[in-house]
């Protein structure tokens, strides 16, 4: 095997890492390239003994790992309880890759703003000066207190413009320093860890962002920053109370009560859209008064928007349909932290889904605050998603190490 998984919910810290490293071992030995590791709440605090001890016994080239408040093993997932979950992998090269946010000598301030030099210009610091190979793919975790993520995924999408981004922002903490992050033996409470993946496995990327859309496509034509005051011609809550009186479905109208949600067209060359075509953001709130609804995205006058409602029944429908004619032969799941028993009525969904699709992969993951993944070929911080990594071995992989 190239790739295995193990989890423990044993609630001792190093009781637990020593179970989930002894499974792994007896799945594809010690010096794998690549170990992913994941703790929950309870055992954050020793994130950085259990990553030692992974280094130390599994040794492999390169480590990275979070705490969350929950994480997915095989077909589990331990919603905010104790649990240690450790993924490997025999990737081939790989680069390691830990990024922060800096403040340069540089300065903003809005036209209006006369007094003072305004806001300092963030920039990512850290990016390899050289990459020995063109990286298929940047497996990427951040703390969402600190680290600019958008920056980072406007600044690759010039540098590596087809580089896939996929991760997921750190949960363990309710405020700025409480997140831990790993690489190697260390551990970090800002900025980001991750690795670049080469040529040695196939990886591709799947984002499930669980909507379904209701009503038509409308073009926004009129608009200021994420307020979006007209959709064709009328005012944006004026289309949306015309849809609910134009046969929108009781279920819907309760969907809609619980949280609306706007899809934003990717490619406007498309002539019809239909799921996957949208990036998902939230209606954040509505002014009666004037009739504008503010979403969690800024859009341009022109662009193609759609309501969508999430459930459910969506959810594991769009995860399923996704999924389909699909492999894999090790997964990494990065799911929100509003999915899980938050979302399904059952326990295990995603990762049950992965697993009976997919045909029971070695799968770890977490659930969490934000999670980062392509969509139309553009990368994108997520709310409500379940987005992956799947690997694939190479057709005529090299002969595999003995176990040691």
């Amino acid at each position: 095997m190239r790739f295995a998984s193990s989890l423990s919910t044993h609630p001792v810290t190093a009781h637990a890492t020593g179970e989930v490293i002894g499974q792994v071992i007896e799945q594809v030995g010690r010096h794998p390239d690549l170990a992913v590791l994941f703790v929950t709440r309870p055992h954050a605090g020793a994130l950085e003994e259990a990553a030692d001890a992974v280094c130390r016994l599994l040794e492999p080239t390169l480590l990275i790992g979070c705490a969350a408040e929950s994480v997915v093993g095989n077909q589990r997932e331990i919603e905010q309880t104790e649990a240690v979950s450790l993924w490997a992998a025999l990737t081939g090269p790989i680069v390691p890759v830990r990024l922060w946010t800096e403040f340069g000598p540089e300065f903003e301030r809005d036209e209006d703003d006369d007094a003072g030099p305004g806001r300092p210009i963030p920039v990512i610091v850290g990016w390899p000066d050289h990459l020995p190979f063109e990286p298929q793919a940047l497996i990427l975790l951040a703390d969402p207190y600190s680290f600019a993520v958008d920056l980072l995924l406007r600044g690759l999408a010039n540098e590596h413009p087809r580089l896939p981004v996929i991760g997921g922002m750190a949960s363990a903490a309710h405020g700025p320093g409480g997140n831990r992050l790993a690489l190697n033996e260390t551990v970090f409470t800002d900025g980001a860890v991750g690795v670049l993946i080469g040529p040695g496995v196939t990886v591709s990327s799947v984002v499930s962002q669980g909507c379904r859309p209701i009503g038509r496509p409308l073009a926004v034509t009129r608009t200021e920053g994420n307020i979006i005051y007209e959709l064709a011609g009328q005012p944006a809550l004026q289309r949306l109370l015309q849809m609910a009186k134009e046969g929108m479905s009781e279920r819907d109208i309760e969907l809609i009560n619980q949280g609306l949600h706007m899809g934003i067209v990717i490619d406007e060359h498309k002539i019809d859209f239909a799921r996957g075509d949208f990036l998902i953001r939230n209606v954040v709130g509505a002014d009666r008064a004037n009739g504008a609804i503010a979403i969690g995205d800024a859009v341009e006058v022109g662009t193609t928007v759609q309501f969508h409602v999430r459930d459910a029944e969506a959810a594991d429908e769009e995860l399923r349909e996704l999924l389909a004619d699909r492999h894999a032969d090790g997964v990494l799941l990065f799911t929100c932290n509003g999915r899980g028993t938050r979302l399904f009525t059952k326990p295990d969904h995603d990762a049950g889904v992965v697993g009976d699709l997919l045909g029971e992969p070695p799968v770890a993951g977490f659930f969490a605050a934000g999670e980062l993944g392509p969509v139309g070929g553009r990368n994108f911080v997520h709310g409500f998603t379940a987005s992956m990594a799947l690997f694939e071995e190479p057709e005529h992989p090299d002969p595999l190490p003995e176990p040691s």
